[in-house]
């Protein structure tokens, strides 16, 4: 048979005063607030951590849906090197409105060329000899990009295999 929590209990068999019993109830009672309380203060604290998770996902989001813009921008630009037209300074404007937004996002570019290849940072496309030592970064095809510390966007770059060009 289930004990009704609401009820008072006698904690010693049904022999004790009912001060007893109410100071018993009371402090059970008092325990099961504590518990509530607890757990409560730990269900918000996940829902705190979540919604931040959920915060920077977002910008995460925005900051990559940007990127691609960015990256067109880069090209024609390359493209147009040398010239003093409207259409070049159309668009430095936009590439340096792109660049803001990214700023804004807290999405900041890093250089790759002439570093230590890293995993977390890049994806080698290409890999090929040269009189560079292994796993230098010779080019870079895309810039990559982090946000708050995060790699938003790896560097997409060709890597040195060394003098002979052997993998291992």
């Amino acid at each position: 048979m289930m004990e009704d929590r609401d009820e008072p209990q006698r904690v010693d068999g049904g022999t004790g005063t009912e001060a007893e019993v109410a100071t018993a109830e009371v402090e059970r009672l008092r325990a099961d607030l504590v518990r509530l309380a607890a757990e409560f203060d730990n269900y918000r604290k996940a829902i705190a951590r979540e919604r931040e998770i959920l915060r920077e996902k977002a910008w995460d989001e925005a900051a990559c849906a940007l990127l691609p813009v960015y990256d067109a921008l880069q090209r024609a630009l390359a493209a147009h090197t040398g010239e003093e037209g409207e259409l070049r300074h159309a668009l430095a404007q936009l590439m340096g409105l792109v660049e803001e937004a990214l700023r804004r996002l807290g999405c900041e570019g890093y250089d790759s060329v002439g570093k230590a290849f890293d995993p977390l940072y890049h994806e080698a496309l290409l890999a090929e000899e040269s009189e560079v030592e292994k796993n230098v970064i010779l080019a870079e095809f895309e810039r990559g990009f982090t946000r708050n510390g995060r790699v938003v966007r790896p560097a997409k770059v060709k890597v040195s295999l060394g003098r002979g060009g052997v993998t291992t």
